[in-house]
């Protein structure tokens, strides 16, 4: 998905100079994985630094964050949705972002979630955190404590269910 030479994914003409991917076990269905991950406006519960995602519709996302001094409002588009499968975003404006995140079943009820994901730091402040790994850090920290979050309900917290 993520080659330097040709960006970060079809369609995005994105150059990346970052590019990592992370993986983690989840103890439920890849259906009630995939199902949680969708609601995409309750990322702020367990992603550090993500301020508010609003759905403004099948496609579209509105993002605020804020990660150490860099306060950021960005919009992006799901270009890829398959249920249970796959979902492949891309950021739109100047934000040079973009991801893959696939949900692989392992059994009836174990789910490896992975997410790829590359970006191009812009301030002086995501360049140190490039160079230092924390993007990396950050976004394993995400996806565990999104692995305690849905391991401590019974359910998903919605059925967001789009194919794209």
């Amino acid at each position: 998905m993520f080659d330097r030479s040709g960006g970060a994914g079809k369609g995005s003409g994105m150059d990346a100079t970052t590019q990592f991917t992370e993986t983690i076990t989840i103890d439920r269905p890849v259906r009630t994985v995939y199902d949680q991950w969708t609601q995409f406006e309750e990322f702020p519960e367990f992603m550090e630094g993500v301020e508010e995602v609003r759905q403004v519709d099948d496609t579209h996302l509105h993002w605020v964050t804020e990660i150490g001094l860099v306060s950021r409002e960005f919009d992006a588009t799901i270009e890829e949705q398959i249920p249970d499968r796959i979902i492949h975003w891309r950021a739109d404006g100047e934000i040079a972002h973009a991801g893959k995140v696939t949900f692989e079943p392992e059994g009836a009820n174990r789910t490896n979630l992975t997410v790829n994901m590359a970006y191009e730091p812009d301030s002086v402040a995501e360049k140190l955190a490039d160079w230092t790994g924390a993007a990396e850090r950050r976004v394993k920290g995400d996806m565990e404590r999104f692995k305690s979050f849905i391991e401590s309900r019974p359910a998903p917290t919605g059925a967001h269910r789009q194919v794209h």
